[in-house]
């Protein structure tokens, strides 16, 4: 019998039991909701019911899984804001946000597994694996239910810096391509740009041009998977490093480095800044992530490469 209190209260009763019984099969964790053997103040509920504070619930003797996963290191990550409400990470490129999709764990698991005094712990969006930079996570239910909010409003102002390849022409451009999600015969997540998709739309400022290449800062206006990568590459302005819808020639190219040129082995794509409201004070917060060392390195050495060029 498991009392909720607030910070668990307005979520939805299959979520609560996803959570807390670890290890269980999601389909046997659905069979015991339908069966009625879960109870809220002794009665029958489905699984959209919504929990409120102070509901008793009954979860049922559920069996873990036999073979249980290896243990998740604990890690911390480089903090740009935390308050009670909030954790604001700067996250590196190559690390997954959760778990799954042959990925055993991601940042989530690993914050909680360094945090096991922490009541709650949720992601508030996503980034690509690829991709480094601000990861918002929320402290208190409350908190998150307040920024989905707010996402879903638009209201959220998020800015990527990312370096494409291509004689960008406009100071700022606007690209609206429908882009449709699909997966690929081994089970990959992909998206197209497709006529009948979800409308989405990104702002592309010019910030510099290095020869051949474009420095841009990205304003999401919608957020789609994958959504500032698909809309540069269908433009024919594919990022740097981008393994899944660049190009795949000029990567292999950049993995080597030339005369002044170092090599890069990453996504040029990075979540460098973020505005929303406070979730408990209302106040417009602004937090900003530098370029990791690796990116601003290989910038300088398309500066030093343009130099050289201009010398010869």
């Amino acid at each position: 019998m498991i009392t909720i209190g607030e910070e668990e209260a307005d979520q939805r009763i299959d979520n609560f039991l996803l959570r807390i019984c670890k290890g269980v099969p999601k389909s046997h964790v659905y069979r015991v909701l339908r069966s009625g053997e879960v109870r809220v103040n002794k009665g029958r509920i489905d699984q959209t019911y919504r929990l409120k504070a102070g509901d008793v619930v009954r979860v049922p003797p559920v069996r873990v899984a036999e073979t249980q996963k290896a243990a998740v290191p604990g890690a911390e990550f480089t903090i740009l804001h935390e308050d009670a409400h909030l954790l604001v990470i700067d996250k590196p490129a190559g690390v997954a946000v959760h778990g799954g999709s042959g990925v055993s764990y991601g940042v989530i698991e690993q914050l909680r597994a360094s945090r096991p005094q922490a009541k709650f712990l949720e992601l508030v969006h996503r980034l690509d694996r690829e991709t480094s930079g601000i990861l918002l996570l929320a402290k208190k239910r409350s908190a998150l239910t307040n920024l989905h909010e707010q996402i879903r409003e638009g209201t959220i102002d998020k800015r990527y810096l990312t370096l494409v390849h291509g004689e960008w022409k406009n100071a700022r451009q606007h690209i609206k391509l429908p882009l449709f999600k699909y997966n690929t015969p081994d089970g990959e997540r992909r998206v197209r740009v497709q006529s009948d998709g979800m409308a989405s739309h990104t702002v592309f400022n010019l910030v510099r041009k290095y020869g051949a290449f474009a420095l841009l800062e990205a304003e999401l206006k919608t957020g789609r998977t994958h959504q500032i990568r698909v809309h540069l590459s269908a433009s024919g302005y594919p990022i740097a490093g981008d393994d899944k819808y660049g190009d795949f020639g000029l990567n292999r190219a950049l993995q080597k480095p030339q005369g002044s040129r170092i090599a890069l082995k990453r996504m040029f794509l990075h979540a460098h800044r973020i505005t929303f409201l406070h979730p408990e004070s209302g106040e417009p917060l602004t937090l900003k992530a530098e370029l990791p060392r690796e990116c601003d390195a290989f910038l300088r050495s398309l500066q030093a490469e343009a130099a050289d060029e201009r010398v010869s």
